[in-house]
């Protein structure tokens, strides 16, 4: 294997995300150029999320030639790709989309859950999670029951970061961890489940040949060498799914170490060195990107949205409705249920949604703005109770994703969780930057056990017991049980 020095190597990350495309580049330990491209989300029917993969690939040529006004892009050396999981992409045999890809936050496949765990009652052992429709398998079925012709000129399946790769190298290829989080995987054996496949309306040699996180799956063709300045020939690894490559970036693959991620989405995750299922409680019990390692994850679907969700409707930033919630009186602030598009860890709930309780004539927008902010932190305590004692063994959670830029946030899910919060420099780089790590370890100039060491604290958040904070959780939990069986 080509050994490399960090000095004489650069490595890109490419991140497609929900929200945008994000690109950096590093020589294994310094962020030297990064660059964004925005992305939309898609609802033509309640319930529904889409995006259509050909915008990812506008979006990450646009990063890319962002990057190259920077640096020369042929100063790189390898690339790493990680990505939004679970959202299916289907190819005919030409390889051509078949359709927009369905996504992780979609819930138009509820009763396909009901009956793929009715046929294959052992999935959630298998699968390490009980059915949802998040999850690819069951799009499959939904695929197979309303749009039949389009079903049946399926040839392959990919999931977002895949597609990417597709365009770049060529190959039909995906990293176990985001294989894990198709319900298709047996995690145990860390390979392809026929049993799960065949009860989900999915043919075997539709998916992917499997790879570790740090492997070369295929080289940058000549094609996508001319459309985004890429040098041909360069090496790309199999990168992960976002929550595993975040897991990366912070030397989470080692056991006994967690993070909490506050993207669109918000996951918590504990790196473990053995497969531990607990699908009663919505805990996800996935491998890893990296070899002889799995992960338990709490994955809340609305994280950090509500406050994008409500900058939107006030006409302002989400950096505004934060410093707005700062200023609020939070003895007059109404309750704020977060499920904009229902709820994965720990109900299981694709029906229930986002509202408001406890208004009053007085409840200002400040009011409004806190109500948001703190059930975010509200989804982290519920998250954390999941894992019951699981949690206590940890010195801390990092930090990572784009709301663990706010201190106010940060503190609030300490206090809300009870647990130390710590965040590094850079917490905003994330699967980005994992994913540019497995580059490095794919051409040698990491090591697997390299990939562990954790970066250095840079803020700490340690919990403090607010009685007010106290109580109003209490009553979030209260409200949810009241509304839950309300359709």
């Amino acid at each position: 294997m080509l050994a490399l020095t960090y000095c004489s190597a650069m490595f890109l990350g490419i991140d497609i995300g929900t929200s945008a495309v994000k690109v950096i580049c590093t020589d294994g330990t310094h962020i030297s150029a990064s660059a964004t491209a925005d992305l939309t989300l898609q609802s033509p029917h309640s319930g529904w999320s889409e995006q259509s993969p050909a915008a990812w690939w506008d979006a990450t040529c646009t990063a890319l030639a962002e990057i190259g006004k920077t640096m020369p892009l042929s100063q790189v050396t390898a690339i790493g790709l990680s990505g939004q999981m679970h959202g299916a992409v289907l190819l005919d045999a030409g390889l051509n989309v078949l359709r927009p890809a369905i996504l992780w936050n979609d819930s138009r496949s509820t009763q396909d859950c009901t009956r793929l765990q009715e046929v294959l009652p052992e999935i959630g052992t298998i699968a390490g999670v009980l059915p949802l429709p998040g999850f690819t398998a069951p799009k499959l079925m939904w695929v197979a029951r309303e749009e039949p012709g389009i079903h049946a000129r399926i040839a392959h399946v990919l999931l977002p970061k895949d597609y990417i790769g597709l365009r770049l190298h060529g190959e039909l290829a995906m990293d176990r961890s985001d294989a894990a989080g198709t319900l298709w995987l047996d995690q145990a054996a860390r390979a392809w489940s026929g049993r799960v496949a065949e009860a989900s309306a999915t043919a075997l040699d539709w998916l992917p040949r499997l790879a570790d996180g740090h492997e070369v799956v295929g080289q940058v063709t000549d094609d996508a060498a001319s459309r985004t300045g890429l040098p041909a020939g360069i090496p790309i690894v199999a990168g992960g799914g976002d929550a595993a490559t975040g897991a990366v970036s912070l030397g989470a693959t080692e056991a006994n170490r967690g993070f909490i991620s506050l993207g669109t989405s918000g996951q918590l995750f504990v790196a473990g060195d053995a497969y531990h299922p607990n699908p009663a409680r919505f805990v996800h019990a996935f491998a890893h990107t990296v070899p002889n390692r799995w992960y338990q994850m709490a994955a809340m679907l609305n994280g950090a949205r509500p406050i994008a969700w409500l900058a939107g409707q006030l006409g302002i930033s989400a950096g505004d409705v934060v410093v707005l919630a700062e200023s609020a009186d939070p003895t007059r602030v109404p309750i704020f249920l977060p499920y904009l598009t229902g709820e994965r860890s720990p109900h299981g709930d694709p029906h229930i949604r986002a509202g408001y309780f406890g208004l009053e004539d007085s409840t200002d927008r400040a009011a409004l703005c806190r109500a948001v902010v703190e059930a975010v932190a509200f989804t982290f305590a519920d998250a954390v109770q999941s894992f019951g004692d699981t949690i206590t063994d940890l010195s801390h959670l990092a930090a990572l994703g784009g709301g663990s830029r706010s201190p106010f946030l940060l503190q609030l899910i300490a206090n809300a969780t009870g647990t130390r919060i710590g965040r590094t420099a850079g917490s905003d780089a994330g699967p980005a930057l994992g994913a540019a790590r497995l580059a490095a370890c794919g051409m040698g100039a990491m090591t697997l056990s390299d990939l562990g060491q954790q970066p250095e604290i840079a803020d700490w958040f340690d919990p403090v017991t607010t009685p007010v904070l106290d109580d109003r959780l209490r009553r979030y939990r209260a409200l949810y049980g009241a509304l839950k069986d309300l359709r």
